[in-house]
């Protein structure tokens, strides 16, 4: 059997975030690129793919777990707790580099009051996190309220017809002009042109209806 092994775990909540600041503290701990694990998922709750490989199929007791932030692993307080109690169950090391006191390797005899000053931090910390989440979400709820009141619309905008469509439609229905010819001369973009004439044939070929 090989030793132990060190991985290291990185999430942003979307997409469009990146995780650079996350991959430069690991690399500067001399992290190997394969030994990271990133997810860009929300952190509301442990439903991640990234995560969940790392945590049931990589991870093995003697292990240690590095994350750059407490709330990297999840912005609901249970489940932080729940998260930590789990690695403490089966002897794996969680290190938060933004939490010093957690990279510390320190004798058995002084161990004890570092976990007591962790467990009091992670409580604090975990509550922050959550309140962040719920903040979060009730600006969202906020925002979306809000442009409703002023008649926004929320999406994608409605599909409108070329003033040209019925002539052109009836063209294109007739056979003598092709679909990429009758795009051309409304304007339109081939998804949106099929989609106004289904719309157009369920309006009975009337676009008023």
């Amino acid at each position: 059997m090989g030793g132990s092994r060190t991985y290291y775990y990185a999430r942003v909540s979307s997409k469009d975030q990146n995780l650079d600041r996350q991959l430069a503290a690991f690399r500067a701990m001399g992290a190997d690129d394969r030994d990271i694990i990133v997810d860009k998922e929300s952190g509301k709750d442990l439903d991640r793919i990234g995560y969940q490989a790392l945590r049931h199929n990589m991870l093995r007791p003697g292990d240690t777990l590095v994350v750059k932030s407490l709330d990297r692993l999840s912005r609901n307080k249970a489940d932080i707790r729940n998260e930590l109690q789990y690695y403490s169950e089966h002897g794996i090391r969680v290190k938060v580099i933004d939490l010093p006191t957690t990279m510390m390797d320190l004798p058995d005899e002084q161990r004890w009051v570092f976990e007591m000053v962790n467990n009091i931090l992670i409580e604090v910390l975990g509550t922050i996190a959550q309140q962040e989440r719920e903040t979060i979400r009730r600006r969202q709820s906020e925002g979306i309220a809000a442009a409703k009141a002023k008649g926004k619309q929320l999406g994608r905008p409605a599909i409108t017809y070329p003033p040209n469509w019925n002539e052109v439609y009836a063209a294109w229905k007739s056979g003598t002009l092709t679909a990429k010819a009758a795009m051309e001369k409304t304007g339109v973009k081939r998804t949106s042109f099929y989609k106004l004439a289904a719309m157009t044939e369920a309006n009975g070929n009337d676009k008023a209806g």
